[in-house]
């Protein structure tokens, strides 16, 4: 009996173990091909991000090498523009004495060699008389009560202002003029 009973049980249908349906080998190499496709896309995706830094970084290399090769004599240029300002005080006060006298031509001479000089190192005065009054280029030294100019608007330079290209090296010392009625508020 006992052995019918379980032959009973092992011809009795068993409840069926639900299996996972298989992938076919065609679905596993379609799953590996699209996470190899998105990897693929994530590495173009990097590789074309550094480039482009690659590329800025060549191009702020680049600038930045332009730059100091361009602005490195500029301490230089800043040390001689006292002597170019001494120069230039010495022919303006011997111009009327001495406008014949070979010593003051040979300091006219260099004077006009040393400004050439300055410009070929791409140094250039700035025209400030007339002008308005602009904080980027000028200091103010004083005020000139005016009627005869628009109030704002240099009258006189006390020293030149220069640029090195398009940076300015030293600002312009300037008297500015100004409308007697602001003089007398500010009195």
């Amino acid at each position: 009996m006992e052995n019918q009973n379980t032959e009973e049980l092992q011809n009795e249908p068993q409840p069926e173990q639900q299996e996972a349906p298989q992938k076919t080998e065609i679905e596993i190499a379609g799953e590996k091909n699209a996470l190899l496709e998105s990897q693929i896309v994530s590495l173009k995706d990097q590789l074309l991000r550094k480039a482009a830094e690659f590329d800025n970084y060549k191009r702020r290399t680049e600038q930045n090498t332009i730059s100091f090769a361009k602005y490195a004599s500029e301490n230089i240029i800043v040390e001689l523009l006292p002597i170019i300002d001494d120069l230039s005080r010495s022919l303006k006060s011997g111009k009327n004495q001495l406008e014949n006298d070979p010593f003051y031509k040979g300091v006219e001479l260099i004077f006009s060699k040393f400004n050439k000089f300055l410009e070929s190192q791409g140094v250039k005065a700035m025209e400030s008389v007339g002008k308005e009054f602009n904080v980027d280029y000028h200091d103010v030294m004083m005020q000139i009560p005016r009627t005869d100019v628009a109030p704002h608007v240099i009258v006189e330079e006390i020293e030149k202002g220069y640029f090195l290209y398009e940076k300015v090296i030293r600002h312009a010392k300037v008297i500015v003029a100004t409308s007697p009625a602001e003089m007398e508020v500010k009195n």
